[in-house]
């Protein structure tokens, strides 16, 4: 923009006898012509990112109040409800509402058109990416683990291995004092005690990564039961969300679920170790998650299984969750936002993960993400622009 002669601005009168009182003086009718000068210098400043590497993101900013709607996982809900809660404070024209629905509600709306982004811990199949108006990117945005939490009264420390907990959730083993659950135990007084088992009754991506590791474990989970966001249930009381199932376990004596770290952190439960793929019986703490992920290399759809995954100190119940994002907005001011708001996500974001018990993406998954990010448009133009 061509900025006008300063000499026009001054508050000074020019050296005229025929202006009037008011015209000696600072013009006031020029104030709205210095507020559209102040107004897009600070819009262009806000464009650019003076990190390296990082993406002017077009000069041209969104302006005005934008709100954007998601919907989906639960799983990763605590860690986005503070992302989005900063990134208001700094951006807070940007409004994002998101609903922690589970991850097969969030895949239906996002292929409906129904909210600006998806959320989901299971990847999109091909059938449900066959539904969407356009091209579905998947973006990894943190790692997060899956805690077995119990309910008995006075007992911590309860250890566990794949075969077996895929019995207790197949209805085989009835009782806290069985003979396989007391074989990894000898430490511990189990109680003559029925087993209830809680499971996710609602479409859940934290469903598909607990079934997707009990199936690498067990061949009769795998041949009988199956992997999914929904399935049939041999046993136990159904309850919808991570915030369902931690209610069901406070309130049931001698339960048994799978949920989300941070619920169970937050809500005080027990959390038994899992016996992970080198022999190690591993608790689902951040170091642990991050040495799931540490051998991982995406493919081209930046999504991938790391449950069971090798190596020593690896919590065998980890993920990876994703925002779920069309290729191509329809909205360029809603899209551009977006697009800003994931890229500040995939950088500045990551710091709040460990305190909310997440594990920061690797630097690999990091660069990739990046490469995507770049790649999202609206009319064919870029979103993120810059080195």
């Amino acid at each position: 923009m061509n900025v006008p002669n300063s000499s026009r601005f001054r508050g000074s009168p020019e050296p005229r006898g025929d202006r009037s009182v008011n015209d000696r003086f600072f013009d006031f009718r020029l104030l709205p012509l210095f507020a559209l000068v102040f107004g897009v210098g600070a819009l262009f400043l806000s464009g650019c990112d003076a990190g390296k590497g990082r993406p002017k993101m077009d000069d041209a900013a969104p302006v005005g109040v934008i709100s954007l709607n998601g919907a989906g996982a639960t799983f990763p809900f605590p860690l986005y409800s503070k992302w989005m809660s900063e990134y208001n404070k700094i951006h807070p024209n940007v409004r994002i509402n998101y609903q922690s629905i589970g991850s097969g509600g969030g895949i239906r709306q996002v292929t409906a058109g129904t909210v600006d982004f998806g959320a989901s811990d299971a990847p999109m199949d091909a059938e449900s990416q066959a539904k969407a108006s356009g091209t579905i990117d998947q973006i990894p945005t943190t790692l997060g683990a899956v805690a077995v939490s119990y309910s008995l009264a006075g007992m911590t420390g309860l250890r566990l291995d794949g075969e077996t907990l895929a019995e207790i959730f197949q209805g085989k083993i009835l009782r806290w004092n069985d003979p396989k659950i007391a074989a990894h135990n000898p430490g511990l007084k189990l109680p003559d005690q029925g087993i209830t088992v809680i499971y996710r009754s609602d479409g859940s991506g934290t469903t598909s990564v607990f079934t997707d590791f009990l199936a690498a474990v067990s061949p009769s989970w795998k041949s009988e039961v199956g992997v999914g966001k929904s399935i049939r249930w041999p046993v136990g009381l159904g309850a919808k969300g991570n915030e369902g199932v931690t209610g069901q376990l406070k309130v049931t004596p001698g339960a048994i679920g799978y949920i989300e770290i941070a619920y169970a952190l937050q809500n005080k439960l027990s959390i038994a170790a899992i016996k992970n793929k080198a022999g190690e019986f591993m608790l689902p703490d951040v170091a642990a998650v991050t040495a799931a992920a540490s051998e991982v290399t995406l493919p081209e759809s930046l999504t991938a299984s790391i449950v069971n995954a090798d190596g020593p100190g690896a919590y065998p119940i980890a993920s990876f969750t994703y925002l779920l994002v069309y290729r191509e907005a329809k909205d360029r001011r809603k899209g551009e936002a977006l697009a800003r708001f994931l890229w500040w996500a995939l950088h500045d974001g990551q710091k709040f993960a460990s305190d909310l018990h997440y594990a920061p993406l690797p630097a690999a998954v990091t660069a990739k993400v990046e490469s995507r990010l770049r790649g999202l448009t609206a009319g064919g133009q870029a979103l993120l622009t810059g080195p």
